[in-house]
């Protein structure tokens, strides 16, 4: 686990206000000297903290007040079950396109904001994820994740992804040409793997490997250069914190779940996967409860490609 230390420097809440010529002086000053300033680092903390799942009925009222509806599913659910003026939203469209990184997102932001106002997103509009939970792979998490880190605020999965939208029989406005969205990353929502590194010696986050058993076991049947887990991790598969129906478990069972691995409210969470889409999902879960959690996205295509002496793996 690591001490978030140093990353901790980034995030630190900010408190103390006094009058407005007061503040501006401060905030000017500031700008002046840091690349985030604190109100954008206040308005990212809360962001990061809000709610991230909603349940159908919220997500028909953001919907009908004028929501964007990115769809992330793969082109035959869709085909199978429209989802009529939603957006097609790949999490790959935001990803790094080199086979050992593309679990992190792009470093250009330009890039970035291009393809994010191409979805018909842009700044202080609620954007509402639905995927598929029963047979997605957490692509509605990803998604949600990514656009939150990249600084959008007002960004929702649906519980119960697509289908709980379409039996909702809410109507859905296709995306007007939107505004750029602007970029403002977020790095309370992101961990590196180098800080994952630090992470591991210091033992003071506790590290969930959200893969299947037999991955965290050591197969490789994604690509991976090498099989195992990151050391100290612990296995919580993502689809576990699903029900049977597609919903994400109440917020109550989630914690009591969390608990086993030694997870509070007051404890550092940081999630893994093969590519960081399925521990994106598990980061907007934990979020939502509450639990202060960071997608590692590079996860085990980086982590295995680096090499083994210094990013080592374990096996059972």
């Amino acid at each position: 686990m690591v001490r978030w230390g140093a990353l901790r420097a980034l995030d630190a809440p900010v408190s103390g206000h006094s009058r407005r010529q007061v503040l501006v002086a401060f905030v000017v000053t500031v700008a002046c000297l840091f690349e985030r300033p604190p109100i954008v680092q206040a308005e990212q903390e809360a962001a990061a903290n809000s709610n991230w799942i909603v349940d159908a009925s919220t997500a028909h009222r953001l919907i009908e007040n004028g929501a964007v509806v990115l769809d992330t599913r793969d082109v035959t659910q869709r085909w199978w079950s429209p989802l009529s003026g939603a957006v097609q939203a790949r999490w790959e469209d935001l990803s790094d396109e080199n086979a050992t990184t593309k679990g992190l997102l792009l470093s250009d932001d330009a890039v970035l904001s291009e393809r994010i106002t191409k979805w018909g997103v842009s700044d202080g509009v609620p954007v509402v994820v639905a995927g598929d939970p029963l047979k997605g792979w957490g692509e509605d998490g990803r998604v949600a994740w990514a656009l939150r880190a990249l600084g959008h605020t007002q960004v929702y999965v649906a519980n119960g992804g697509a289908p709980s939208l379409a039996a909702s029989k809410v109507k859905i406005s296709p995306a007007k040409q939107s505004r750029p969205f602007t970029v403002r990353r977020n790095p309370a929502l992101v961990i590196s793997k180098d800080d994952l590194k630090r992470a591991v010696s210091e033992q003071q986050v506790v590290i969930l490997d959200t893969r299947e058993p037999r991955e965290f076991e050591g197969e490789t049947p994604y690509g991976e250069a090498r099989g195992g887990h990151i050391p100290g991790a612990q296995n919580l598969y993502f689809k576990d914190l699903i029900s049977e129906t597609g919903e994400v478990l109440p917020r109550e069972e989630i914690l009591k779940k969390l608990s086993k691995f030694g997870v509070s409210k007051d404890t550092k969470v940081v999630t893994y996967c093969t590519g960081g889409v399925r521990s994106g999902f598990v980061t907007a879960v934990l979020r939502d409860a509450g639990i202060d959690a960071r997608n590692y996205a590079g996860s085990m295509w980086e982590w295995s490609s680096s090499p083994p002496d210094e990013f080592p793996l374990q096996k059972p």
